[in-house]
């Protein structure tokens, strides 16, 4: 039997894998699934809370991998105030004791405290220097660095300049987030002083995914310049698939919607309701057949050529890694 390929990074002793890389935690998108499958070959995978509908599937689910998982497994938790749920799903995720925290949007000040009281490690998104700075003072494990190519929610800043400005001022680990799709991107990553990467749109296309066909087809039908900005589905802009639906509505939204979102009273509201019939419209695409395609993915499905187990995409990464 072949020897595993390893690579040693902080990233992988500090959660024990064989090889860098985090199967990032997508809206919709992400699994259990998925999550044994990425622990079971020797990298680790994250979930949104929010893809469980109730705490109680939350509870279900984290049993349900853990005991099927050879291998770390992820939480990502939504940590601001558009989250109902943060409370009782971080009370939750503590008591089930999952191995790591990755926390998007809000001062995860709260989540560190609790998380390291229950031995759970905390990686914070960020997408500048400031914010990290933050959240190393606050006690994070390592932040995720979200560059300008990630699918999703966007940083500013690319790849290179990003790991670099935080590198400068920061002394924890650094997961970059975006834009690699290749063992070679993986190499260039930690080259450039990333201790590993968490990677999302090349496993939209994975057979474990569990979103429909046409979704995952279109991962191995578009490519990088087929990604645009809208911000028409949360309020903040969000990275898409240029469908003929997509160029048929804009990307922008439209007067009232700016106008609204520009009111001090109503703007919370407006971007709530922005945020509720945005995640219908997605939700709808990822599970129906339906003309009204909204798909969130990241310039990275440019490496994505055909539907594939989650294990034999992780393992071409560590061979293209080995060989580059």
């Amino acid at each position: 039997m072949e020897e595993p390929i390893k690579v040693k990074t902080k990233l992988t002793e500090m959660l024990g894998i064989d090889f860098p890389i985090i199967v990032a935690p997508m809206f919709l998108v992400s699994n259990d699934k998925m999550l044994i499958e990425a622990a079971n070959s020797g990298v680790t995978g994250a979930i949104p809370a929010l893809n469980y509908r109730t705490i109680d599937d939350l509870r279900e689910g984290i049993r349900n991998i853990k005991s099927k998982a050879n291998g770390p497994i992820g939480i990502n938790l939504i940590v601001n105030k558009s989250n109902f749920l943060y409370k009782e799903q971080l009370s939750l995720i503590c008591e089930e004791k999952v191995d790591y925290i990755i926390t998007s949007l809000g001062s995860p000040e709260e989540t560190i405290k609790q998380a390291h009281k229950a031995g759970i490690k905390v990686f914070c998104d960020v997408t500048d220097v400031k914010y990290a700075k933050k959240v190393e003072a606050l006690g994070a494990d390592a932040v995720i660095a979200v560059n300008k190519e990630a699918g999703g929610h966007a940083g500013k800043i690319s790849m290179k300049d990003l790991i670099q400005l935080l590198k400068e001022n920061c002394s924890i680990p650094i997961i970059s987030a975006g834009g690699v799709g290749t063992g070679n991107g993986i190499k260039e990553a930690l080259d450039a002083g990333a201790e590993g990467l968490s990677m999302g749109s090349i496993f939209i296309a994975s057979k474990e995914a569990g979103v429909n066909d046409e979704y995952k087809q279109a991962c191995v039908d578009y490519g990088a310049d087929d990604i645009v900005m809208t911000d028409k589905i949360s309020g903040t802009p969000c990275t898409v698939i240029k469908t003929p639906y997509v160029e048929k509505i804009g990307t922008k939204q439209n007067w009232l919607e700016r106008l609204l979102n520009k009111n001090k009273r109503l703007k919370k509201w407006m971007k709530a309701l922005t945020f509720v019939k945005g995640m219908k419209s997605l939700r709808k695409a990822a599970f129906g057949a339906t003309y009204k395609t909204l798909w969130c993915a990241g310039p990275s499905i440019e490496h994505v050529k055909e539907i594939r187990p989650m294990s034999e995409i992780i393992e071409k990464l560590k061979q293209e890694y080995v060989n580059s």
